[in-house]
């Protein structure tokens, strides 16, 4: 199944962002021989996809490191907080725009304590069973 069908809005966006990540981390770490991510990043960005899915905040979702709820589990969050602190200032030069964007939407204070069920799982799942 393709990522996006799941993710819409901020979500997707902070989806590619991580993506864009995770393919400058490998691409300079791993050296994978076929152009793709090796299988230990693809399995990030599956986890990450999955995170984002089932974030509390839904489309409000604050940047990681402004975010008061810690969905990841601790050596995932390693990981994700090795590859931002290596991508993070690589992104401007092949990804100007989500890089400004990203570091624009970091300057926004965190918001309070979730709303109930606002996560995209949960309006997947209510809008399907309504249906």
């Amino acid at each position: 199944m393709a990522f996006e069908q799941l993710l819409t809005g901020k979500l997707l966006s902070e989806f590619k962002t991580i993506s864009a990540m995770v393919d400058i981390y490998c691409k300079a770490h791993h050296k994978s021989t076929d152009g793709d991510v090796c299988q230990d990043c693809q399995e990030f960005k599956e986890y990450a996809h999955t995170r984002l899915d089932r974030c509390p905040y839904g489309q409000d979702k604050p940047t990681c490191n402004k975010c008061p709820v810690h969905c990841y589990k601790p050596h995932m969050k390693q990981k994700a907080r090795e590859i931002m602190i290596f991508a993070g200032p690589r992104m401007l030069l092949p990804h100007p725009i989500m890089a400004i964007r990203h570091l624009l939407s970091e300057r926004k204070d965190a918001p309070g304590k979730p709303p109930v069920e606002a996560s995209n799982r949960h309006l997947r799942i209510k809008v399907k069973s309504e249906s």
